[in-house]
Parts: C-alpha cells; structure tokens; sequence
C-alpha cells in the first residue's frame, strides 16, 4: 500500500522503500517552503490571537472570558459556579475547559496576580506568591465579576467598539474593551508568543489617571514627575533607580529591582518577611536559603518556616544568638530572590501588529483609540436622537387633527393599508406613520402629544451639542479626562510597592560587611584569564597554568574585599569585586573575564589593575605616541555600577597602562626602533577619563608605539642617551647593547 499526497509546487518525488518491502512515495519540500506555508500561520495566530495583549490591556482569553462573564449578568449580581463560567465562555473560546479556569485564577480577586483584580471569587484560587498552592477545582468555586468591570465594558452596546462573529458564526464579540482607563498600564500582564514575548508590569491606578490627564493636557509632560514607578501587586519596595526607569519608560525595555519587606522581633530574635518580589514565590526563597545554610555560607539562622494563613504571606527566620538581623537580610538580599529584578518588555499588538513601545507611546496610542471610541458613542446617541427627533416630529403633524388621524384608521378596511393611509393623510415617512399608528389608544389626547412634541426643542438643542461634540477632539478629551477624574475617585488605591530612594549606600557597606577578608594572589593571563588563589593554597603549587598560546601578564597581591578594574579594547571599563570570583589552584585556566563580566561581543580585556582607595593616577600610552595621565577618583562610583564606557581615549589604540602611585621613569620605543625615556613627573593630571593626552614621542608616518616599559625593567644600559630633555621629540635609535637581545652563534 503506498502513500499518495496532492505535491506542492516546488515539490520532489522520491520513491523510498519502507521495512516490509514496499515502495512509498516521500514528498521533498524546501524548508523555505516548509516555514512559509506550515510555521508562519500558526506563528502568527500565536502572535495575534493567543499571547500578546492589545491596546485594552487584555489578550483574546481575557477578553472572552470577561465578556461572557458580562452577558452572563454577573457584573453586579450573584457569583455564580466557577464550572459554569467556563462551559458559557467555550462558546467563545474554542479551548478546554482547564486553559480557560486557569485564565479566570489569574484574573481573580482570591489569586492576587493584579493590582486590581477583575474577577471577585470565593473560595480557594491559589496565591501568586506560591508555587505549590494548588487552586480548587472550578466546580467548588464561585465567581462574579468584580465593580470595577464597570469601567470596561461602560457604553459597550453603543457602537463604542467593533464586534465579530465567533468562531462558528453563531455569537458575536467584541474585539476590544471600551476602557475608561489605561488599563493596559494597570494590569501585569505576561506571554509568550513565537520569536517574541510581552511583559507588561503594573503601574499604581491613581497615578496612570493623573499622567493620562496630564498628558491629554500637555503632550510634552514629564512622564516620571507623575507616574512615579511600577507598582506590584505583591508589594516589596522598589529600589528606585532613575537612569534604569527612564530607559524603560523610554524604550519599553528593561529591568529594576524589588526586594522584600521585612521586621525584626526582638522578643523572639527572629525576622518576619511579609511581602516579597512579585516575579518570585515563598517556595523559591526557602530553597535558596536552605541551599545557603547547607553549603555553609549563611550560619546565623537556626530554623526557617512558612508561617502563611489567612492574613497573608509569612515567612519566619530564627536567628541564632547574637546574629545581626540587618547583616543578615542583607546577605540573603545578595544570594536569594528576597531581592529580584522585574523585567519589562512593553510589547503590544496595535493594529495586529506587535510594537515594543515605551510609556508615552502607549499613552499615545490609548488615547488615540479611546478619543475614537468615545467619538463612536456621541455619533450614536446623535443618531439615536435623530431617529426620535424624527418621530416626534410625524406626531407632531397629527396634532392639528387627531379626529382625522382617528377617521383614516377606522375606515381603513384592512391592517397592511393604515401605515400607506397615513402616510398620505399626514405627508410622513412610513417611520413616522408606523410610530403614530402604534401610539396606545389612551394616549390619543392633545396632553399627551402636546408632552411629546415639546421634546422636538430640547432635542434639536442636544443633536447640535452633540454634532459640535462629534467634531470637536477639545471637547472629546474634555469627556475622557472626566471620566479619568472619575475612576481615580473611586477605584484609587494607595500604592503597595514602596519606592525606596536611598538604598545604594546601604547595600554597599552591607556588602562590604559580610565579604570575608583575607589575602589572596591575582593572576592576569594575555588573553583575559583571571585567577585568585590563596597564599596556601600557592605555596602547595606555584607552577601556574596557562591555555595554548597564553601565558602571563599581570599579577598583583590583594585583599577579597578589594575592588578590580578591567579595561578593553572598546575603551569600556567593567567594575567587579575579587570576592565575585571564586578561589581557585593554580593548575586551572581561571574565569575568562569577557564571560565573567558580561562583555559585549567580541570584546577583549586588555589591561586590569587595582584601584584602592582611588587616591592614585592612571598613565596611558597610544599608537599614537601620546600619553594621557588620568585622576583614579574619575573611575570612582556612588553606586555599584558594572560598566563605564569612555574609560579612556579612542583616538588610537592603548599599548600599555600604569598605576601611578609614585613617579618612575618610562621608556617609549617605536616599531622604528627608535626610544624616548622620560619621568611621568612631567605629564600634567586629568579629570577627564577620554583625554587625548599630550605627545611624548614624534613618529614619523608608518610607525608607531610599541610598547612602553619602566626603565628599570628595561635592558637598556645608557639611559642618557634616550633622556629627552623636553616633549615631544623623535627618540634616539636604540643601540645593540640596550635592546638585551642575544645573539645568535653557530655551534
């Protein structure tokens, strides 16, 4: 039996014989082909229909499922069976029925995924902060939508936004959520999709209303003067980082950090941790810091539990007597997640399109399309107007004859011709004429249309406000804001993540406190190997090894507590501590600094040193024949930052570097063998890392510097002759005897 398939074009037959003999049919495809008509679709509907949240803030499951929720009466009413939710909202979302429970778990009150939950539950819906909670199942679960689901579906059956059919054409729903407010803004939302991913954080709901408003005001406004920084559902204390948050609030991208709340009770000597990262849990915590008592690393804790109940998250440490609770939150704020970095990644389908997006073009965006949808309302109430405006005013034509309206209905002889009579009796639209024919026979009275035809005033007034309204994007903006002004009066809440502004200090002399200080022996190879060994463990084995074509270069004598400065070839300066490297023997290769520091690529270490208490200078000498004598201070930090870029000149490239900490005499040779000797004491400091610096040596044009060496370490026997007696100048050519090169005799 062999297999047949309609081929694609571009498609081979291959006849391959299969196991018992028989002969089958391969189709060969492209793999260009293969990508385009199997992988693109489904990467797209990924994209658009699964994983990527819209300008409402909400992906299609969400919003499925909240509208069902809606048509369902629950935005005010009872809660209602989980189970049952989820069976009404397959009509919408052809999925199963466990993809679309866990959906409403995030969304619900009980979880605490969101900053304003949507869904207000009752019963057990598991906790965002735990990993190993298990949520009940749908059938022991109730659910009804929470009040502020108000503001998301508010004039949604008034032609504010579009509708499709559902999946089997059967029902209709709304592709997005008319919201009052930005809510894409307020609730975290994550996915992953096929090449992409989105990770929207939460922002506090009183302050998005202010920096909407401000900004429907004022285009220019300040972003961070009013939306402050994220704010987390799980509370914790953001360590405020500007430079951090702007890049963020720029480009859409990044990351900052959170770390937990905790007290000390003293009574008891132990510490108590009650609100933690939101991109953590408790079981996550707990594992590290058994996995830190365990190793060793952390000796002041005697016992930890989760102590969490019904008022919240608790996780308790006992501490052994005479442990410093400070020292000790700030190693496990080090070396656990009780300090985490939330990640941000602004990517959102506008149009069908996924666009990363930074904070003010969301708010351009939402307010584009919610200045339309508002746009959409007032044209319908105008039209709604319109169409009554145009009833009262057929009803008005019967008032100066209701007794001849009366006759032409009693002496039509049949129904189908009282709407034509009328019509020709009265000179109205057959609208009219069916109103009028409708009209209950008590209400056949001059008082009564009198009552109603008085309206055709008021509502002439109203359709031209409207109509100005429709054509006026002022006073659309006017309606948004007070609708913003609305939603903060009632659903603001103050903020749950604290915003931590001094914290830098704090966590460097902690740091410095709890590294271990002894002494250690550093080894720099040529090719950016990084060693640390103790004196013990160097005096068991010196002979230091080294990768095929490397070997040494610099090599110093520290403490672990010391500091370390890395420059490379992309005048970029990488800061790390010796305690970030682990000890090591002296018969391993060491950490790779590119790797170890997190270089960009292709980018190589090509000097390091130590700077101390950065009382000292820096000398660097170029290609060029310049040299540059730099402050050490200019490479001293507030903060802990990793990487300075202009750490030196890029005019041309470095040959060699010095720590200055007393004068010396260097001696400069070029590629024409030509050597400059001179005393550092005459080169003038600067404050500038990227300074040029001055020449100390003339090249002519297809040479350069070669290297630079103290002259002590030089083999060069008659320095006067090389002294220069001012700068810049040519150089002397260096003779045999000062170039300690051996030469070569014959056996």
């Amino acid at each position: 039996m062999a297999k047949k398939k309609v081929p694609d074009e571009g498609a081979k037959k291959v006849n391959n014989p299969n196991v018992m003999g028989l002969r089958a049919e391969v189709l060969e495809q492209p793999i260009t082909q293969t990508l385009e008509v199997n992988y693109m679709p489904y990467a797209m509907s990924v994209i658009v229909s699964r994983a990527i949240p819209e300008i409402d803030g909400f992906k299609p499951s969400h919003r499925k499922l909240l509208y069902t929720m809606y048509q369902m009466h629950l935005l005010g009413g009872a809660r209602t069976k989980s189970a049952n939710v989820v069976g009404q909202t397959m009509k919408l979302n052809p999925h199963g029925d466990a993809a679309i429970y866990d959906t409403m778990v995030r969304l619900s009150r009980g979880y605490g995924a969101l900053l304003h939950p949507l869904v207000d539950s009752k019963g057990n819906f598991g906790k965002v902060y735990s990993r190993d909670m298990a949520w009940a199942a749908s059938r022991y679960t109730e659910v009804r939508l929470d009040p502020i689901c108000a503001e998301l579906f508010r004039d949604i059956d008034q032609d504010t936004v579009d509708f499709v059919d559902n999946y089997d054409g059967k029902l209709k729903e709304p592709t997005l959520l008319p919201t009052t407010f930005p809510n894409v803004l307020v609730s975290a939302n994550q996915g992953i999709a096929v090449g992409m991913a989105s990770n929207l954080c939460g922002f506090n709901l009183g302050e998005v209303c202010d920096t909407t408003i401000a900004f429907l005001k004022n285009p220019d406004h300040d972003i961070m003067s009013t939306l402050k920084a994220p704010d987390l559902p799980t509370g914790g204390e953001l360590l405020y980082d500007e430079a951090a948050l702007g890049e963020i609030y720029r480009t859409g991208r990044g990351s900052f950090k959170v770390r937990s709340k905790w007290r000390y009770n003293k009574a008891e000597n132990l510490i108590e941790i009650y609100e933690i990262p939101y991109s953590t849990t408790s079981e996550a915590i707990m594992d590290k810091v058994t996995e830190l008592v365990k190793a060793g690393k952390v000796k002041e804790i005697a016992d930890m539990r989760d102590e969490t109940d019904l008022s919240g998250l608790k996780l308790t440490i006992d501490l052994k007597r005479g442990a410093d609770p400070d020292k000790l939150m700030a190693k496990l704020f080090r070396f656990t997640p009780l300090l985490d970095s939330q990640s941000c990644n602004f990517n959102i389908l506008i149009a069908g399109m996924p666009r990363v997006m930074g904070v003010r073009e969301i708010l351009e965006e939402w307010t584009a399309w919610r200045m339309d949808s508002v746009r959409r309302r007032v044209y319908y109430a105008m039209n709604k107007k319109k169409e009554k405006l145009h009833l009262l005013k057929g009803l008005r034509r019967i008032l100066l004859d209701i007794d001849r309206a009366i006759q032409i209905i009693r002496d039509t002889e049949e129904d189908a011709e009282v709407v034509p009579n009328l019509m020709i009796g009265f000179g109205i639209d057959q609208v009219q004429a069916e109103y009028v024919a409708d009209i209950r026979l008590r209400n056949i009275n001059k008082e009564y249309i009198l009552k109603r035809t008085q309206e055709v005033d008021t509502l002439s007034d109203e359709i031209a406000d409207l109509e100005d309204t429709v054509n006026s994007p002022k006073r659309i903006q006017t309606l948004i804001i007070g609708e913003l002004e609305e939603v903060k009066k009632k659903y603001a809440v103050p903020r749950r993540t604290d915003i931590v502004f001094d914290h830098e200090a704090d966590e460097v002399m902690a740091v410095e406190e709890e590294i271990p200080d002894y002494p250690v022996h550093l080894f720099f190879s040529q090719e950016g190997y990084l060693k640390k060994i103790t004196p013990q463990s160097l005096r068991m084995s010196s002979e230091q090894k080294y990768k095929e074509g490397d070997g040494p270069y610099l090599q110093w004598e520290a403490s672990n507590r010391d500091e370390l400065l890395v420059f490379t070839d992309r005048q970029q300066c990488y800061k790390t501590r010796l305690s970030d490297f682990d000890d090591t023997k002296a018969s391993v290769l060491g950490d790779y600094l590119p790797t170890k520091l997190g270089m960009d690529p292709e980018e190589r270490a090509v000097w390091a040193c130590i700077p101390g208490d950065y009382s000292g200078q820096l000398l660097f000498f170029f290609e060029n024949g310049k040299a540059a004598r730099v402050e050490l201070s200019a490479y001293q930090t507030q903060t802990r930052r990793k990487k300075l870029t202009g750490a030196y000149s890029d005019k041309s490239p470095l040959v060699a570097a010095f720590l200055l900490i007393e004068d010396f005499e260097a001696a400069v040779i070029s590629t024409e063998g030509r050597c400059v000797v001179f005393h550092t004491a005459s080169l003038n400091p600067k404050t500038t890392r990227s300074t040029q610096g001055v020449n100390v040596m003339t090249l002519k044009p297809k040479y350069r510097v070669e290297k630079v060496l103290p002259l002590d370490r030089t083999a060069i026997v008659n320095a006067a002759r090389y002294r220069a007696r001012s700068l810049p100048v040519s150089g002397a050519l260096l003779k045999e005897e000062d170039r300690g090169e051996e030469q070569l005799t014959l056996l």
